[in-house]
C-alpha cells in the first residue's frame, strides 16, 4: 500500500484527520451562536368568528427562562404534572404575548402545549372576534433570555398574510389597519 510522504505512521495519520477536522469545524461555521427565535401565528377564523393562535419555542430555552423566572424545576417534555407545566406555559406566553384587536385588549385563552421536534408548540385562542378593522400585536417572548432573540409574526385575516421579524428590544408589529 502506498502512503504519502507526510504521513508515517498511524499516530500521524490519526492526528492530521483531527487537525483538518478541525479546522473544516471551524471554515464551516459550526461554531457560529445558535439562533434565538420563537415563531408566533395568528389567524382569523372567521367561520368560528375566533383568533387561532400557535407560538413555537424551542423546548431548552423556553425551559430555562421557566426555571430562571419560577425557581422551579421545569420539565416540559416528560412532566410530574402536566398541568403544572401547562400553567408555567400558558401564563408566560400570556405575559409575554398582547393582541389588540379593533383598539380593544383580547384575551388569549390557553389551548394547550405539545412537542413538535425540538420546539414547544402552544395554542390558544380568542373568542367572538367576527370582523378585524385593526390589530397590533406585541410579542416579547424570550427577550430577557437572549439579547440576541428573534420573534417571527405571521398574521392571517381573510386570506391575506402579513408578516415581519422583530429583533430584540423591537416588540410591535401592525399588520392591519382598517382591513374592512
Amino acid at each position: 500500500m502506498k502512503t504519502f510522504s507526510f504521513i508515517k505512521n498511524k499516530q500521524q495519520s490519526i492526528g492530521i484527520l483531527v487537525l483538518l477536522f478541525f479546522v473544516l469545524f471551524i471554515f464551516t461555521g459550526a461554531t457560529l451562536h445558535p439562533v434565538y427565535v420563537s415563531v408566533t401565528e395568528i389567524e382569523h377564523n372567521k367561520k368560528d368568528n375566533t383568533l387561532e393562535i400557535s407560538c413555537k419555542i424551542f423546548t431548552g430555552d423556553l425551559e430555562a427562562v421557566l426555571k430562571k423566572n419560577n425557581k422551579i424545576k421545569v420539565d416540559l417534555l416528560a412532566p410530574r404534572d402536566k398541568k403544572a407545566m401547562e400553567a408555567l406555559v400558558s401564563n408566560y406566553i400570556q405575559q409575554h404575548l398582547k393582541i389588540i384587536v379593533n383598539e380593544k385588549s383580547v384575551k388569549l385563552s390557553f389551548i394547550g402545549y405539545e412537542q413538535n421536534e425540538e420546539t414547544i408548540q402552544s395554542y390558544f385562542q380568542v373568542d367572538e372576534v367576527k370582523s378585524i378593522i385593526s390589530m397590533e400585536i406585541t410579542d416579547n417572548i424570550l427577550y430577557e433570555y437572549k439579547t440576541e432573540q428573534i420573534s417571527i409574526i405571521h398574521v392571517i385575516v381573510d386570506g391575506k398574510r402579513k408578516s415581519t421579524k422583530l429583533n430584540n428590544p423591537e416588540d410591535s408589529f401592525k399588520p392591519f389597519k382598517n382591513v374592512q
